[in-house]
């Protein structure tokens, strides 16, 4: 192989990244690997999805070239990797948030337009798909990150945006009393979700953080990924409001994507500000600095931070 080729690779590694993705999507769409817990032949997968046969056998075969299905002779098989994550009812299934990116890859093809206007380019939506999809993520760290946060005299804790309410469950069962706080239609789910972990010692508040009260007397408020949702002066509001919240002596922790100062690195951080800013107004991801520089300017002292695998989570205490 020429020298040049090879150097060249590197680019083609990035330009022609969108085919495994786009089939993976699609299989996901088709809950290909919810057929294949057994070996399936092309055919017998074509019949039961009612697909075209050379088609199907086209996505196959490149599902095992990415290393996503294993194939003997004339017959397809999930792996370790998808038998655990992208079969249904599986504890660790990621299969929601592979929906949420389909949507999100509709929502991508806009990027150009955005580049024009900075206005968010959102002509797909699917919010059970987002709102589960944060299930599937955060099922995968919640243990620790609530061993990390520590709920020692921890009484009432507020999950604040909290989605499905995997850190509600996950606080609820360590013994606080939990207030989730998020939009109605996010409520919605959240109350199935944790209904069916079976929590009882977890309450509902419906609005937008932002313009509506969102309770008092908490001993922690948790803010798992919804800052990089909002632009800095949303967020210092939010904050300030937070704080105003708290008992005294009580915490603020904060989870968000890692990234570093000059907002370069590691990679997944900065390309998920594109995505804040192909899906809002004023989003992006902030670095430790800046969220901590806010925790203090609105008065929160003894500030910290942990870093957790792709995440950081800052704390501070109101006193």
């Amino acid at each position: 192989m020429s020298a040049i080729f090879e150097e060249a690779k590197e680019l083609m590694k990035v330009w022609g990244g969108f085919r495994a993705s786009r089939v993976l999507l699609t299989a996901n769409n088709y809950r290909i690997f919810d057929h294949l817990t057994k070996p399936q032949t092309a055919k017998s997968i074509s019949e039961k999805l009612n697909t075209e046969l050379r088609a199907t056998e086209i996505i196959l075969d490149a599902l095992t070239g990415i290393g996503l299905l294993k194939k003997n002779k004339d017959k397809y098989s999930n792996t370790a990797i998808t038998s655990k994550f992208l079969v249904s009812g599986e504890p660790f299934y990621q299969g929601d948030i592979l929906r949420h990116a389909d949507t999100l890859w509709q929502n991508w093809s806009g990027l150009d337009d955005v580049m024009e206007t900075g206005k968010p380019y959102r002509k797909a939506h699917n919010h059970e798909a987002f709102i589960l999809g944060m299930h599937n993520i955060a099922s995968l760290k919640v243990k620790n990150v609530i061993k990390e946060i520590g709920l020692k005299g921890v009484k009432t804790a507020l999950d604040l945006g909290g989605g499905p309410g995997t850190y509600s469950i996950e606080m609820a069962k360590r013994g606080a009393d939990v207030t989730l706080f998020d939009r109605p239609e996010t409520v919605e789910i959240a109350r199935r979700v944790t209904s069916k972990a079976g929590i009882k010692n977890i309450d509902f508040l419906q609005g937008d953080f932002i313009h509506d009260d969102i309770g008092k007397g908490y001993d922690l408020i948790f803010a798992s990924q919804i800052l990089h949702s909002l632009s800095e002066k949303e967020n210092i509001y939010v904050i300030k409001k937070c704080k105003d919240a708290l008992n005294k002596g009580g915490r603020m922790v904060i989870q968000e994507f890692h990234i570093l100062k000059d907002r370069t690195h590691p990679v997944h951080s900065a390309l998920f500000s594109v995505n804040m800013l192909i899906n809002t107004e004023g989003g992006r991801c902030y670095s430790p600095d800046e969220m901590k520089n806010w925790l203090l300017k609105t008065g929160f002292k003894k500030v910290e931070e942990k870093l957790m695998d792709d995440s950081v989570l800052v704390q501070a205490v109101a006193l």
